[in-house]
């Protein structure tokens, strides 16, 4: 079977699942001089599809194979189709794209429209597999034959007309390798901004947001705006820190991601543009590796408005992701960072995978890839980890651990 093209035969098996459907056809194919080329195999709803490409040289009776293939659907009760044809197939210098759908609700016409649009690339889509039905339905795609920018592009539109979020990733190892994930802290890890709780204490949140705002924009310069924030909360009491750590609110679903992670032996790491003051307090909770931060200057039990050493900035979050990928042992290629502001932007750009979630414009079009849902564990899914995967791993720890 060296030619340019090899025959092949093509058995599609579809009926109710059981155990050992796939046993017997791969049993009964055995006894012929057959080589397996490819195999798929998807069950919805207790409904098996079963598909079998076997490749076979010139001398092979076909119709043996086919009469056998058709016995093992009758006594198993199944339809069967077959065809035969010549596999012309070359290998895609394009190499495989996994496309990663997020919807709530995910709606027919956006499907439509992705799939359209992978269509109009030339693309093919290999495989379809659902990761989660909630809190958001989340759908994957195994796509060869794409040029990975034009795809990109062409589903950032489709999905802001559909109003979805599409991820589109190389595929096989390199997601597979993904092994640090570093995460912005306020509006991303927790809800809100802990300078405008700490302002809120002071008197002077309407100030302090503004600035805010405005920073987050990417129309002030944030090392200025970090300093001209931090100068209103000057003679706030030091308790009040202590008052804001206590009511900090972690986004929805970051526990559960935080948690996962680790699990499966990925390093987590957060780097913030706020202080150590409040970062510290979530590094012990959350069991987190690495972090970076600023500091509050304190001075006789109260905040003099001042930051200790070099404010940690946009540039600074990037060096960060950098020295926590070095001690890590891990190459950046290999990093996930995730952020929602313009001082997120070098960071994200930098990692192998940036993730802009719940994001200014800005930075959901400097990203890899945008998630709008507000549930943190759906960045999750973008890594392949399904629903599923993650309440089996929480149950075994569970019954572990005597709960």
């Amino acid at each position: 079977m060296n030619g340019s093209a090899q025959r092949t035969l093509l058995i599609t098996l579809t009926g109710r699942d059981r155990p050992g459907v796939t046993s017997r056809l791969f049993t009964t194919l055995s006894e012929f001089p057959l080589t397996v080329a490819d195999v798929e195999q998807v069950v919805i709803r207790g409904r098996l599809i079963l598909g079998v490409l076997v490749a076979y040289s010139d001398g092979t009776d076909i119709g043996r194979v086919w009469s056998a293939a058709e016995r093992v659907a009758n006594d198993l009760d199944m339809e069967i189709e077959m065809s035969t044809g010549r596999d012309k197939s070359a290998p895609s210098h394009r190499g495989r794209l996994h496309v990663t759908v997020l919807g709530a609700p995910l709606r027919p016409d956006a499907m439509a429209g992705i799939a359209g649009r992978i269509a109009a690339g030339a693309a093919n889509i290999d495989r379809i597999e659902r990761l989660a039905h909630y809190p958001v339905t989340c759908i994957e795609m195994d796509v060869s034959g794409a040029d990975p920018e034009a795809l990109r592009a062409a589903l950032a539109v489709e999905a802001a007309e559909r109003q979805v979020d599409v991820a589109v990733q190389q595929g096989g190892l390199h997601r597979r390798a993904k092994r640090l994930i570093v995460m912005d802290v306020d509006s991303t890890l927790i809800q809100g901004e802990v300078i405008e709780l700490l302002a809120e204490r002071a008197g002077c949140l309407d100030e302090v947001a503004k600035v805010t705002e405005a920073a987050m924009r990417g129309e002030l310069d944030f090392e200025g705006s970090l300093r001209e924030r931090v100068a209103l909360l000057a003679g706030l009491d030091a308790a009040e820190i202590d008052y804001v750590r206590d009511r900090i609110e972690l986004a929805a679903g970051a526990r559960t991601m935080v948690r996962t992670l680790k699990r499966l032996d990925y390093k987590f790491a957060i780097v913030s543009g706020g202080f150590t003051q409040i970062t510290d307090a979530l590094v012990a909770d959350l069991g987190i590796d690495y972090s970076a931060a600023n500091t509050l200057e304190i001075q006789d039990g109260k905040l003099t408005g001042r930051v200790v050493g070099p404010v940690l900035d946009r540039a600074g979050k990037a060096k960060a992701l950098e020295r926590f990928a070095r001690e890590a042992g891990v190459p950046i290629s290999q990093t996930v960072a995730i952020g929602d502001g313009a001082n997120d932007l070098d960071m994200l750009q930098a990692a192998g995978l940036g993730v802009a979630y719940n994001a200014k414009p800005v930075v959901r079009q400097a990203a890899d890839t945008a998630v709008n849902v507000p549930y943190l564990d759906t960045i999750l899914f973008l890594l392949g980890i399904s629903r599923d995967e993650v309440e089996a791993a929480d149950a075994a720890d569970a019954l572990h651990s005597g709960h």
